[in-house]
This record gives structure tokens, sequence and C-alpha cells, in this order.
């Protein structure tokens, strides 16, 4: 009887990278939980995202990386071969392996390595996923990962197109998979403190969040030239269901953020971070802004890039506060309330009243849920079946006001919303600046 493709993968699977060699639990040499207690990982994207998620997980005694997946075998992000931090499928392998040898005193595990994402995703040895590819990919890796029986962390923003952000939180609710937004910030206490002010007052009703992100960027990041693709990446698998561009390496590795067919720029790069937090502070993790205007949006020098330099979104929420979002402000979130304000950023915490800061200081009866390791937080949940700190729908509402400040700045008007339909209100001129299409032969699918 021929083999199915499932089963092929799965007898190949250790061919594709380092040999498999005897795992050192079968010789007595490993003294974490046995493989069966174990969550089998596989990371999707070794870029310097991809990385940092992978030695962080390889520190978790009960995690078994068994699965890297990435289009380019080795590189060194946007720095010429041979400078700097490497990356790319060998360099993955090459970290588990070094990893299990110091576990194991000298012996290893196996971890395959392969180029498709979706092969990856059907392999039955599999239980969670880590996404951290450009955001073109976010979904459609999500998507075939989470319909594949997987749970997820997905890094931000979760989707690359506000379409995709509505089919994978209904597929994930569907499903009943665990998907972690990778909005870390909510893990880290400064930024736990200050919404916890917010969300009991003691700054009085909130009536404006300032919400500061970086500038986009400018001029060209890197080498501007047209150029045949490096040796070891599959530059058409890179580009996928994005329209296929001339290979350029100030618009590849770290910089394609900088051109829509990619990502949103700076704007969607950090809006799940800061905005999340003001939609935390306010309560509206499962809601949004009922208006939206784009104001004072300026764009590159150069045609590599599309999307926009300085920028300011204003968010109107049903509590009339009005969440303002914008490249001129200082980095972070700011809550200012009747009788007060604080302000968050990474390394930050400041208060009209700094006694509000202090250990003793209790904010009141609403206490969010206390993490202090984003990562850990996911491996619970997926242990538990209880919802992470930042759930699909949690990191899809974050960045919805990014999305509409894009349609508002290309109508040159505000935009009602509907938060609890997701939709525009009378407005079928915006609802249709939503759609968006994908290259031959892929596609988003829908529900099962």
């Amino acid at each position: 009887m021929p083999l199915s493709r499932r089963q092929f993968l799965q007898a190949t699977a250790g061919f594709s990278a380092a040999p498999w060699v005897i795992p050192a639990s079968a010789l007595g040499l490993d003294d974490r939980p046995p493989p069966s207690e174990r969550i089998a990982l596989g990371v999707i994207g070794c870029g310097a995202k991809g990385m940092d998620h992978l030695r962080s997980f390889l520190k978790d005694d009960d995690v078994e990386v068994v699965a890297v997946c990435d289009v380019h075998r080795r590189h060194h992000r946007d720095l010429l071969p041979g400078r700097g931090a490497v990356y790319g499928r060998e360099p993955a392998v090459e970290a588990v392996a070094s990893r299990s040898r110091e576990r194991s005193k000298g012996a290893g595990a196996g971890c395959a390595a392969v180029v498709d994402f979706r092969e990856l995703c059907e392999r039955s040895d599999v239980d969670a996923v880590v996404v951290a590819t450009p955001d073109h990919w976010h979904a459609l890796c999500a998507l075939t990962a989470v319909r594949a029986g997987k749970d997820v962390y997905g890094e931000k923003p979760i989707t690359h197109f506000f379409r995709e952000g509505q089919q994978l939180v209904r597929e994930v609710a569907e499903r009943g998979a665990i998907f972690q937004t990778g909005s870390q910030q909510r893990s880290e206490g400064n930024f736990r403190r200050a919404a916890e002010l917010a969300r009991n007052r003691v700054l009085g009703a909130i009536r404006e969040v300032e919400v500061g992100l970086p500038s986009g960027y400018r001029t060209a990041q890197g080498d501007p030239t047209e150029q045949s693709p490096p040796e070891g990446l599959d530059y058409d698998l890179w580009t996928g269901p994005a329209p296929l561009l001339p290979f350029v390496p100030a618009r590849h590795h770290r910089w394609w953020r900088g051109h829509s067919a990619y990502g949103g720029g700076t704007v969607m790069d950090w809006i799940g971070h800061h905005n999340d937090i003001a939609h935390w502070g306010l309560g509206c993790d499962d809601s949004g802004p009922i208006a939206v205007e784009a104001l004072d949006w300026t764009w590159p020098e150069t045609p590599l890039y599309d999307t926009p330099v300085d920028f300011t979104i204003r968010s109107t929420y049903a509590s009339s506060a009005v969440v303002t979002i914008s490249s001129r402000f200082p980095m972070g979130t700011k809550f200012i309330g009747e009788t007060g304000w604080v302000y968050v950023d990474r390394g930050r915490l400041e208060a009209s009243d700094p006694r509000w800061l202090t250990p003793e200081f209790v904010p009141g009866d609403i206490r969010l849920v206390r993490s202090q390791d984003h990562r850990r937080n996911f491996l619970e949940s997926v242990r538990t079946r209880r919802p992470p700190l930042c759930p699909a729908e949690v990191g899809h509402r974050s960045i919805t006001p990014g999305y509409l400040g894009s349609v508002s700045q290309r109508l040159g008007r505000p935009v009602r919303w509907n938060p609890e339909r997701e939709q525009f209100v009378d407005d079928p001129e915006a609802e249709r600046l939503l759609e968006f299409s994908y290259r031959a032969p892929w596609r988003l699918f829908s529900s099962a």
C-alpha cells in the first residue's frame, strides 16, 4: 500500500535536518519530564524573532522542539554574509542540538528542518507551533496549524489583513485551539500596573489615551538595488501570497514591513504592543472604537516602501474616551483621566501621583491576570486548556484601529464603526477597502 503524504513526512522527517540519534532519556541521561509529558513544538520562521522564541522555549524542561521551518537556509538578516548573528533553518537546528547536548551530557535529540510550513503543520508529533514569519504569512501559517489540530503562539500583528483576523478568530474558537498573541507587554508588571490603575478609575474616568509608536522608514534602510535572490533562499515561497516584487535587500530581512505587500509599516508593527495596553486599560479586549480618523500622514522618499513615515489615528470609544495613536508622541501608553495620569513604556512607569506606583498601594478590586513570562503562560494554557493572557480575539481587536485608520486615510475622511458587528456604519465604500486578494494559487480557506 502506498504511503500517504502524512505517513511519508513522518517517515522521512529526520532526513531533512541533522541525523537522528538515540534520545538521551532512553539512556537515562536526561532528567527532564519523559517525552510523553513534554510539549512538542514546531517553529515557523527562524529569523531574529523566531530564533529568540526558539532559544527561550529551549530553556523550558517540558518543551521538546521537534521541527523548525524557514525558507532561508542560512543568513545574517540585513548584514553582509558572515557578519553578526546567523539565522535560518541550519542555525535553528544547531541551536536545538546544542541545547540537547547541554541537557543530556553529550547525547542529542533529533530535530527536523523543512522549507514548507505545511509539512511542519502536518506532522503528528507536533503539539504546538510558533509563527514568527513576516506579517503576510501570519494568517496562512496560523490557520494551517489550527486546522491540523495544533495550538499556536503567533507573533503580532496576528494577521496582515483585517478579514484574515476575523477568519482566524472564528477558527480558533470553533476548533477549541489555544492561541497566544505575542503581545508580551501584558506579561510585564509595569504595563499591568498602569492598566489596573486605569481600570479601577484611580485616575477618574479616562478621557484620553496617548499611544506613541515609532516613525516609519523615510529612506532605504539597506542596499536599494534589485538583485537575484541569495543562495539558499526560496524567494518565491518567501513571497507566498504577496505580489512577487523584485528582490531588494532593503525590502527583505528586517525591512520588509516598509512595504504593504508584506507588512503594515511601524504602525502595524507596534500597534499590537502599545495600543494593546490601551485596550487593556479601557476594558476593550472584546470591543473597539466607534469612530476613527487618520490625520497628517507622511510618506517615504523612496519607492521601495509605501507605508507611512509619520501618522496619527484618532479613535473615539463608546465611553467617550479618545485614543490617539501617533508617531508624534513618546513611545508608550499614557492614560489621562479626570484626576490624574499614568504613563508606561518598556522600563518606565510614571504617574501624576507617585504614591500610585508604590508596592503598598492597592488600585482596587479589579486585578488583572498576572504573568511573569508570556511564553510560559502559553505553555500553561496548552496544558490546562484555559485561555492565555492574549488570545486571538484580543490580538485582533488591539490592532483593528490600525486597519480602520488606513481606510480613513485612503478615503480622506473619518469613518464610523460598529465594534460588535465589526462593520462600518452605512459605508459600503469603506467596507470594500477591507477586502484583499492573494497571489495565486494561495487562498484564505473558509471554515470546514
